[in-house]
């Protein structure tokens, strides 16, 4: 068994190596779904709802993979050369300014517009109504994960981290928000 997971391991570096954005892209795809369907699961539906799994599945590829590659070059480009506690904390303190609040506020968008399919004004209010609570809760979790994907994980590993840690954030998100609606039931 551990040859076979090795062998697979291998083969992800090297595709990690050879085609880094379509792989990067293709593992925030596939992990985003998994964690749809394992949050779909947890919630109660009884059915899993395809559509909104290729929805999340879509996001996954087309936007975090691509999203998390161009930004971690950035970072790389930024700071080039820079090691450290402090050049750490400065990446983490920029992305935390930057790409988490449009992250957050672009897949609230896309989430209701897309894959919920309300209107614009409906997605508008909820986004002013939400956002800076997520914003807010992504600012006590986000962080750490930050650090540690800058400190300890080599470049090429960074999405995948990101994107696995995002795939639990995910199902927590969703439980959440189930036991609020249990709450107010």
């Amino acid at each position: 068994m551990s040859d076979i997971i090795k062998e697979s391991w291998d083969k992800y570096l090297l595709q990690l190596q050879l085609h880094p954005l379509r792989t990067k892209a293709l593992t925030a795809g596939v992990l985003a779904g998994c964690s749809d369907a394992i949050a779909q699961k947890i919630s109660g539906i009884k059915k899993t709802q395809l559509r909104r799994l290729l929805l999340i599945m879509l996001y996954g590829f087309a936007y975090s993979g691509p999203f998390g590659h161009f930004l971690h070059k950035l970072m790389d480009i930024i700071f080039k050369g820079k090691k450290g506690n402090k050049t750490v904390v400065k990446k983490v303190i920029l992305e935390q300014l930057t790409s988490s609040p449009w992250n957050n506020m672009f897949f609230m968008m896309y989430y209701g517009l897309i894959v919920e399919g309300r209107s614009w004004s409906l997605v508008r209010n909820k986004v002013r109504k939400d956002y800076p609570s997520v914003q807010l809760t992504a600012w006590k979790f986000w962080p750490i994960v930050a650090w540690v994907n800058y400190q300890y994980m080599p470049l090429q590993l960074r999405v995948l981290f990101h994107s696995i840690v995002a795939s639990c954030w995910a199902i927590f998100l969703n439980l959440k928000a189930r036991s609020v609606a249990i709450k107010k039931a």
